[in-house]
């Protein structure tokens, strides 16, 4: 089930700021100066990419989808998943196990039951998945690097949209009945940039930080659960070492599955 949180706050939070403007009088529309969110959105998104590679920038709209669509997978759902496997071991061997990988859709935990199958010693086993699980940390900071320096990025050049805009003021003192306009437009780059970094950029990097912690955990269990069943231990005490290693908030879901 696809978790829609980051699409709710992002577009909640857009909401809100429509509605308080609209309650202290403001006209949205006026908000919605097209050259003052070009060079904001725009340029942001530009030097963002300048600080990564092709391949990084390539990458962006996968990892934006992600942040709104993503799944969250918790340990939790591993841990019975990672007891049955071990309870069917337990009874009718390694090999046994072959048939029940068709059903699962975790690459991750198929790849480790296939190693552990196959007679892969534990200690090559662990240090091939941990560095499957250290790759992964390093794929979820790159995805969201670039949305943490958009955030950086944003405010600072919503300024340098000020400061033209101002330049643009100055230009045009000899009409004093166009400058509340002049001045008013020229602030909207700062507001653009500011609200951007906050309510959008920086959440999707959080949001992808997030989704990468649980997913790097997730894999963590299922290598001890992995490496447990190997060892033919029993389900019972696999499904409380487990559990151990999850959140507190997530140990009680496990436990009743």
């Amino acid at each position: 089930m696809k978790d829609v949180t980051t699409l709710v706050g992002v577009g909640g939070a857009m909401g809100v700021i429509v509605v308080a403007n609209v309650m202290e009088g403001g006209n949205p529309a006026s908000l919605m100066q097209v050259p003052a969110m070009l060079l904001v959105w725009g340029a942001t998104i530009l030097v963002s990419a300048a600080g990564g590679t092709m391949s990084d920038a390539k990458g962006v709209v996968g990892s934006l989808k992600k942040a709104f669509l993503g799944e969250a997978h918790t340990s939790a759902d591993v841990v019975p998943v990672v007891v049955s496997l071990a309870d069917k071991a337990r009874k009718e061997g390694l090999l046994a196990l072959e048939d029940s990988l068709k059903d699962i859709d975790d690459p991750f935990l198929v790849k480790g039951v296939t190693m552990a199958v196959d007679g892969t010693d534990p200690e090559e086993m662990r240090d091939i998945l941990e560095g499957e699980v250290a790759a992964k940390r390093a794929e979820v900071k790159h995805s969201a690097k670039f949305f943490s320096d958009a955030g950086a990025y944003a405010p600072t050049i919503g300024i340098i949209g000020t400061v033209m805009g101002l330049v643009h003021v100055l230009e045009n003192l000899a009409e004093p009945d166009k400058l509340g306009h002049l001045i008013a437009a020229a602030f909207i780059a700062t507001l653009w940039g500011v609200l951007s970094a906050n309510v959008v950029w920086l959440p999707i990097g959080n949001r992808l930080k997030r989704l990468g912690e649980l997913e790097a955990t997730r894999m963590e269990v299922t290598i001890e659960g992995v490496l447990a069943i190997q060892a033919g231990a029993n389900p019972r005490i696999i499904a409380q070492k487990l559990t151990s290693l999850l959140p507190a908030h997530e140990q009680e879901h496990a436990e009743a599955a």
